[in-house]
């Protein structure tokens, strides 16, 4: 059974899960992928806003976060990596550039991602350093203009740290499958298997699970953490 602990937050009270798995490690990386347009925001959302928490009680608030069930792991060939994730989404990806700046945050992490393209995304997560596939909560705003919120946001809560990479995004069924060239740190491949309001988190474990099984992912190249904090800890291409 995965057991829920409750958070208040700004935004709201939601549950983070987590409970023993049968591999060994695992991180995640939340949320949005590719410049949003507008009126894609409503559907970005995993889960509706208005439907009970996880526990099966009301928060006491009328929105729940939207949750991912997420997995991280080294890749040591990405050629063959996007080999597989090609012939599994039918397609070759799409290439995105991401520049995220980690803010200050008494729980949870709060990021700022800067596409390079006059637009981006405030996002706040929230999900246990655990080993496995683990569940992620979050919530996104988008902005017009990141480096001025990147000003304001770094002069009140001062700068935590900051993640460039190259990302080619592939979507396989409910799951955004990523490809990360990481500027420091190598590659890596994430899966956020994007949670559909009937679905369980154990529902999101097995899609997770059996897409690491056909991408090759072993238990060994799982890694915990994000990639901000990979970088903090002084980790280097290998």
């Amino acid at each position: 059974m995965w057991l829920p602990s409750r958070s208040a937050l700004l935004c709201g009270q939601f549950g983070v899960f987590s409970r023993p798995l049968r591999m060994k490690s695992a991180a995640l990386s939340p949320v949005a992928d590719a410049p949003p347009q507008r009126e894609c925001f409503a559907g970005k959302s995993s889960a509706d806003t208005r439907r009970p928490s996880s526990s099966g009680r009301d928060t006491g608030n009328s929105r729940v976060m939207p949750s991912n069930v997420e997995i991280k792991a080294k890749v040591s060939d990405p050629t063959l990596f996007a080999k597989k994730a090609s012939e599994l989404s039918q397609s070759e990806g799409t290439i995105i550039k991401q520049h995220d700046t980690f803010f200050n945050c008494s729980q949870g992490r709060l990021k700022l991602r800067d596409f390079m393209n006059e637009s981006g995304q405030l996002i706040f997560y929230e999900r246990p350093d655990t080993d496995g596939p683990k569940l992620s909560r979050y919530s996104i705003s988008p902005t017009s203009d990141p480096p001025s919120l990147r000003t304001v946001l770094s002069d009140a809560l001062g700068v935590r740290g900051e993640v460039q990479k190259e990302r080619r995004l592939f979507l396989i069924g409910q799951t955004r499958v990523h490809l990360d060239a990481v500027e420091g740190l190598g590659n890596y491949m994430e899966l956020e298997v994007v949670m559909r309001p009937e679905q369980t988190v154990e529902d999101g474990q097995q899609v997770a699970e059996g897409l690491m099984e056909k991408l090759g992912v072993s238990e060994e190249s799982l890694v915990t953490g994000a990639y901000v904090d990979l970088i903090l800890k002084g980790h280097k291409d290998t």
